[in-house]
């Protein structure tokens, strides 16, 4: 394993002393569900801060056409939702977890529609189930067949807009989380932070909860949105806190793929529907590929369309929806997003390939949101909770920041509500400037995505890897020590952070499991049957065992 580049703790020199102070006493970073959940419930026992990167709806939740999944009908149960979680998570899912999240759903459905969430709903009135990819019943709750996200996003945020108790700063970036000392275990105290018009501002807080979001920017196909640069996962890193299980990246098999467009999501509810993937030559290939064919857990199907382009020699497959019933009104969004580019889902095939689309690792925390720097909780895709394993079940992720974000802010709340008040703490960040030359910024980020995506990508192999720790490592040194005064250059370097984790996690990795995949390893190895811990300062990741499920679980 190659040494650690040295990260220095902080990215910007700063004395705290100098800077506008603003006190509260939970500070949530990340507005999306699980930030929005957490902030709601924390705000129950006080006074709330949320920062937003961008404006308050723009994040990876509103982005999401799948679903919510939840049981809900009396054909389901709590064991078969636990049962397809594990089966997709491949052996590396924390069954504590799988189990609070899983039994936590239904209250979390009620609630929200008590807060006027639109579920589509039957004829009948009762709300529609679907069934999406891994999950063996029909589970998975929509809104406005493929808008789900978009109103859970307005749903919270309304929700965050009503309630007194909750202040909401837009276009606010977080460069780090604070602490008195630099000694490990030293507790987090609140975050630094930059806005356009204000300026660098500390904001001290009894408890501050990460919820940042997801990595995808990392990668140069991804369907994140802007703002989905890693951050959160390079902000704990320096703070100390034990990064888990960044191999495993999940890449969503279907966005639309033309030259110039958008990696525009074509959700997973288009297959639950019955649209089949055809190859260049119109065979329909995932028959023979899996029992489930196009409901396949998301990364044999991935896998499959990759390989599948390499054996015809095309650049895509396509996606045939024509005969679902009813398309405009069921997807209503992606048929409006393809229209922009003149294709007719009733009467032609859609273009697609695969692309980035969610970080399983993240900052390693238990069922409640407690990561092991106190002071500190991460809900949502910035953690690792042990929930998804190696692999996301569909639409267990927004269920995962109702649920842990529910629990997290509680605990927040309620602790920053037993602290006593305590005044600034005095924080110096001298960093000497930077001995290298000037840097072209948007050079770096447009190279590390195309290696990422390169050596880092679907499939994988111990040369390509080793290559992708030796470029991520030589770009860390002249990029790493420099200081920036915009989010461009701050993203960057987080980026690179974050990169790096992923890239050590899967060349430790030597085997195959869930999303990860090694051609050169391409069968599972139970001595890899555990969480890969990285820490900053430590080259090697440490083992830490899988929770598993007792003699009566599934």
């Amino acid at each position: 394993m190659h040494a650690v580049i040295d990260q220095r703790r902080y990215l910007i020199p700063f004395r705290s002393g100098l800077l506008p102070q603003i006190f509260t006493g939970t500070l949530v970073i990340g507005g999306g569900v699980a930030g929005a959940r957490a902030a709601l419930a924390a705000a129950a026992s006080g006074e709330v801060i949320v920062l937003c990167k961008d404006e308050a709806e723009v994040s990876n939740t509103a982005w999401a056409q799948g679903g919510i999944a939840s049981v809900l009908d009396a054909h389901d149960s709590f064991e078969a939702h636990e049962r397809d979680t594990f089966d997709v998570g491949c052996g590396l899912c924390d069954a504590d977890v799988v189990a609070a999240v899983v039994t936590g759903g239904p209250d979390q459905m009620r609630r929200l529609a008590d807060m006027g969430m639109p579920f589509d709903r039957t004829n009948t009135g009762e709300i529609e189930l679907a069934r999406e990819g891994g999950h063996h019943q029909s589970r998975v709750l929509h809104a406005q067949g493929d808008a789900t996200g978009f109103h859970l996003q307005h749903t919270l945020s309304e929700g965050l807009r009503r309630n007194r108790n909750i202040r909401t700063f837009e276009q606010c970036f977080a460069l780090d989380l604070i602490s008195p000392s630099d000694e490990p275990g030293s507790p987090v105290v609140g975050a630094v932070t930059w806005h356009p018009k204000y300026g660098l501002q500390m904001i001290w807080a009894k408890t501050t909860i990460l919820a940042s979001g997801g990595a995808g920017q990392v990668y140069r196909e991804t369907t994140n949105p802007r703002v989905a640069t890693a951050d959160g996962v390079a902000m704990a890193y320096r703070v100390g806190a034990t990064i888990a299980d960044m191999s495993f990246v999940q890449f969503h098999p279907t966005v639309l793929y033309l030259p110039g467009a958008p990696r525009s999501l074509i959700s997973e509810a288009v297959r639950g529907e019955g649209a089949h993937l055809l190859d260049e030559s119109g065979i329909r290939f995932m028959v023979d590929e899996h029992e489930l064919a196009e409901l396949a857990p998301r990364d044999i199907v991935s896998r499959a369309i990759v390989r599948r382009i390499a054996m015809t020699g095309g650049t895509r497959v396509w996606l045939d929806a024509q005969h679902i019933d009813d398309f405009p009104a069921r997807f209503p969004s992606i048929t409006e997003e393809l229209s922009k580019y003149g294709i007719d889902p009733t009467k032609e095939r859609i273009p697609v390939h695969p692309a980035a689309h969610y970080a399983v690792g993240g900052v390693r925390t238990d069922r409640f949101g407690r990561t092991d720097i106190p002071g500190l909780l991460a809900v949502g895709e910035v953690s690792c909770s042990g929930l998804h394993g190696a692999n996301r079940l569909a639409s267990n992720s927004l269920l995962e920041g109702l649920v842990i974000g529910e629990a997290a802010g509680r605990i927040a709340g309620q602790t920053a509500a037993e602290s006593a008040s305590q005044g600034p703490i005095a924080i110096v960040s001298d960093i000497r400037p930077s001995e290298h030359g000037v840097l072209d910024i948007d050079d770096v980020r447009s190279s590390l995505r195309s290696a990422m995506w390169r050596n880092v990508g679907i499939e994988r192999a111990g040369p390509m890897l080793t290559d992708a720790v030796e470029m991520l490592d030589f770009w860390s040194r002249y990029t790493l020590d420099k200081i920036f005064d915009s989010p461009d250059g701050w993203e960057v370097q987080n980026m690179l952070t974050v990169g790096q984790l992923i890239a050590r996690s899967a060349l430790w990795r030597a085997e195959s499991r869930g999303c990860h995949f090694r051609s050169d390893a391409p069968e599972q190895d139970d001595a890899y049957r555990v969480h890969d811990c990285f820490k900053r300062g430590r080259a090697e990741p440490v083992r830490e065992e899988v929770v598993m499920p007792s003699e009566s679980s599934p």
